[in-house]
């Protein structure tokens, strides 16, 4: 018997008695059929589900902002002025009307984008969503055309993300499945703007990317 299949029949062993315990009681609960953790639809609708949203984004110290697609414009030229970001990288297939004043750059595909060191001299960057889970306040990038490489959500320190209505969802069962055809593209999940903690508790924030998100809500 080799080094490796002594470590598995061990390992086999260890687990034998535990095994079917709790196969039944996964089957016992599932037969049950409640408690939240086992939701696969939400019921939210409408204004109730971007609420739900929108309250969980701002608990992550995330900003939002609610507007009609007719004033989408506006809300975003308001957003970056208000951050006094002029110079924006943009993904390639970005489909937002773009205030004429903004420097705006097209970030490339693959090994042809910007550098990291290019990316960090930028004031913002600006991308679309693939689905928003509103339960968890979480916002998933799939990287598609509209939202680009994961890098340039991650090194600029101002992300602004447009997020339609009809992405929200309300749990993640929901999401993963809307996710199903992006299976094989890396996702970035971001609850909130980028923190972290010390051993004393003091908050960092943009450490692992941006410092601050804002979401402009496109509600119908």
């Amino acid at each position: 018997m080799t080094a490796r299949e002594e470590m598995l029949a061990r390992i086999a062993a260890a687990i034998a008695n535990t095994a079917p315990v709790v196969s039944e009681k996964l089957v016992s609960e599932t037969a049950r059929g409640d408690g939240a953790a086992r939701r696969e639809h939400g019921e939210l609708t409408g204004t109730a589900l971007l609420d739900l949203l929108s309250g969980r984004l701002t608990d992550y110290r995330a900003q939002v902002k609610r507007t009609a697609r007719a004033t989408l414009a506006e809300a975003i030229a308001t957003a970056l002025a208000g951050r006094g970001a002029r110079r924006i990288v943009v993904p390639p297939g970005l489909d937002v009307p773009l205030p004429d004043w903004a420097e705006v750059t097209v970030d490339a595909d693959g090994d042809r984008g910007l550098s990291p060191g290019e990316l960090d001299s930028f004031d913002a960057v600006i991308t679309r969503a693939a689905v928003a889970i509103a339960e968890t306040g979480t916002i998933i990038l799939d990287g598609s055309a509209d939202q680009g490489r994961r890098a340039i959500s991650l090194v600029p320190d101002y992300h602004l993300c447009i997020v339609g209505q009809e992405q929200v969802v309300q749990l993640v069962p929901e999401a993963v499945a809307r996710l199903a055809g992006s299976s094989r593209r890396p996702l970035t999940w971001i609850s909130g703007p980028s923190a972290t903690s010390d051993i004393e508790l003091e908050r960092v924030e943009g450490v692992h990317g941006p410092r601050t998100l804002e979401v402009i809500l496109l509600a119908d």
